[in-house]
């Protein structure tokens, strides 16, 4: 197998394929690795050579695997090495490969949203957590009126014997404000 140094002896050859076969006769040149090849026109705007499409999805594929490739390794998931190259698709598994690709990337970008909002409510939650600590430590009367408060529980603080004022100043949720999501859930 010989390289593509400068040194190495090489041919300049000019190969003329139809079209239907130019796919299938480059990827297997291309898999040799002895091949080089020269843009016979490099005055070309990008966009009026007949591949462009083509080109682009591919592109396209290479970022999402880039993208994939640092998730699987901030997950230090390892990625086994292959030291030989891989048989280039036939076009109708390039299709499959970029649906199968952008598809990943779509379930690995949500479950990076989902993970970073549990982790968000997670913060919240211990965070109120020590207020509900910190506050019981300050008022130690509080777990009697929270324990007076579950034998009566759905009864008004004045039939418990508490005015809304001595109520108010022995609840430890008395001391923070509570996001409208959680005022269901505690008695205020």
């Amino acid at each position: 197998m010989g390289s593509l140094f400068r040194s190495e002896e090489m041919t300049l050859a000019q190969l003329f394929l139809q079209s239907d076969a130019a796919y299938h006769c480059l990827s297997d040149l291309g898999e040799f690795g002895l091949v080089q090849f020269r843009d016979l026109n490099p005055n070309a705007n990008p966009f009026q050579r007949k591949f462009t499409n083509e080109v682009r999805r591919c592109d396209e594929m290479e970022r999402c695997l880039n993208f994939l490739e640092e998730e699987i390794q901030k997950a230090r998931i390892p990625i086994p090495n292959r030291d030989e190259n891989a048989a280039a698709p036939l076009p109708t598994e390039l299709i499959e490969l970029e649906a199968e690709f952008s598809k990943l990337e779509r379930e690995i970008r949500e479950i990076n949203t989902n993970q970073e909002t549990l982790n968000r409510s997670f913060l919240e939650l211990i965070e109120l957590k020590h207020i509900f600590l910190q506050t019981s430590n300050f008022f130690p009367e509080a777990e009697e009126a929270l324990i007076s408060g579950q034998k009566s529980q759905g009864l008004p603080y004045e039939e418990r014997g508490l005015s809304e004022e001595s109520f108010r100043r022995s609840s430890p949720l008395s001391m923070c404000i509570l996001p409208p999501r959680l005022q269901g859930l505690f008695p205020v």
